[in-house]
Formats: structure tokens, sequence, C-alpha cells
């Protein structure tokens, strides 16, 4: 099966952990975790299409990207912030398994899971204007002070040249050790946040110092009523330009969430 589709057998394992652990997936039952949390408060919500296997999320001005994964079924698409008209879409051919998505500068760059490729999309068109190659896995994106930060499912963040995709550095957390950082939002603060995968937990993290701020527990953003057999993992998340809100939604899910982050 890919990584990002679980059995109701291994779900359900996941689901207790986490409930006699506070997320054992991320920080392992061998410790309490002391981190800071924050909780979530819906502020609004808005249509999401179910048939979305989320992997990216990125807002630019009024611009909402989306890249979606699973080969074969791989695409980006472009709709408008406010009312989800769609302004470009690209399909991604087989076997190519779509990633984390971000806008750097005149870029938009999408990954690929374990295909060792980054495409660089015109952010207007999504046209492929190249291709490069990494090394490892792909999963999220997000860019911050002129540099590219990608994930590949461990605890250390890449950094990356905005236009070459060149590595130019990475910075591993300082706790959280056993986390698989996923989809990636670059906050205008200069933190950045993560969907720890397979959890309902974001962590919020200095990546100068790879410090966890805050971890955010989402395990009731989804009603269980909203959910199907086909329902996977919270994932997607990015800072909405003006305000302290975020989106948030997961694979499949039928709603994307308008929120915030408040004291626990």
């Amino acid at each position: 099966m890919e990584r990002k589709r679980r059995a109701p057998v291994a779900a359900a394992k996941i689901m207790l952990c986490s409930a006699m652990c506070l997320a054992a997936a991320i920080t392992g039952c061998d410790r309490a975790d002391d981190t800071p949390r924050l909780r979530v408060e819906v502020i609004a919500t808005r249509p999401h299409d179910t048939r979305a296997f989320t992997e990216g999320l990125e807002v630019d001005g009024d611009t909402l990207y989306e890249s979606t994964g699973l080969s074969g079924q791989s695409y980006i698409r472009a709709t408008t912030l406010d009312g989800g008209t769609e302004l470009a879409r690209a399909d991604l051919p087989a076997p190519l398994f779509g990633e984390g998505v971000t806008v750097a500068g005149n870029l938009l760059w999408q990954l690929t899971y374990r295909d060792g490729i980054a495409l660089a999309r015109d952010p207007k068109t999504l046209t492929e204007l190249r291709r490069t190659t990494f090394d490892g896995e792909g999963w999220g994106l997000c860019t911050r002070a002129g540099r590219v930060l990608m994930s590949n499912g461990s605890a250390t963040l890449t950094f990356r040249d905005p236009e070459t995709f060149t590595p130019t550095g990475t910075i591993a957390l300082t706790s959280h050790k056993n986390a698989k950082l996923n989809e990636l939002d670059c906050a205008p603060d200069g933190s950045v946040y993560a969907n720890a995968w397979p959890t309902d937990t974001i962590l919020h993290i200095d990546p100068e110092t790879g410090t966890v701020l805050h971890a955010i527990d989402a395990s009731d953003l989804l009603p269980r009523s909203a959910r199907t057999p086909a329902t996977d993992v919270l994932n997607g998340i990015t800072h909405l330009p003006g305000t302290d809100h975020f989106l948030l939604t997961g694979k499949n899910w039928p709603t994307t969430y308008e929120v915030r982050f408040l004291p626990d």
C-alpha cells in the first residue's frame, strides 16, 4: 500500500497509541511531552473535494494551490481563494505521485514522492517549465526568506535554492525526533507549521534552531460523522495573508477549515 493509505487496523492502533501517549507516533512513549500546546478554533468552513488526496496546500495572493497524490491520479490546480473557481490545472503522468507545493519567486515548485523529481511550473498557467532531481523522498514544501524548505518524512528539514532546488543546508528538530514531517507552511513570522504524519498533530517549528515551539492537536477538527472509508489523514496547511488564520484540510476530506491557533 502507498504510505498515505492506512488500513483500518493500522489506523485503530495509531488512534489508541495517541490517546494513551499524547501523539506517541511523534514523541514516543518513553517520556512525557512537555511541549507547549495550542488548540484549534474554527472560524469558518468551505467545501473540499472528497476526491482530492491532498498533499500540498499554498495560498499566494488571492490564489489557492492544491497538489494531490496517488500514482495515476495526481494533479495540481489553482483556484480563486474566495470562490474556488478553477484557474488552471495540470495532471501528473503516471507513475508520478504528487506531493508538496510552494511558490518561490517566479516559480511554483511541486514535489513527487518517491520519484526523485521536483517540477518547476509557471504559477499562473501551471505549465511545466523544467524538472530537477533530488535524493530521497519528497513530502512537503514551503518558502521562507528566499529559501525553499522541504520535508522528507523525517524530523529534518532541508533548505533549497529557490531557482535551482539545490540543497543549501539542513536543520533537525531538537525534540520530537520520531516525527515524520509532512506538509509544511512557512508563516509570515518566519516560523514553520508542519503536519506530523500520520497523526492529527501539527508542529510549530523554529527553522533556525529546530526547536518545536508548540504542538497543536487537531484531532477534533473533522467530526466522526463526516468520515467515510475513503477519509484519510489531516494534511494541508497554509496561512491566509493579512490574518492570523490558516486553512486546514485532509486527504479526501469534505471540508476545508479556516482556523486560528490559541493557547490550550
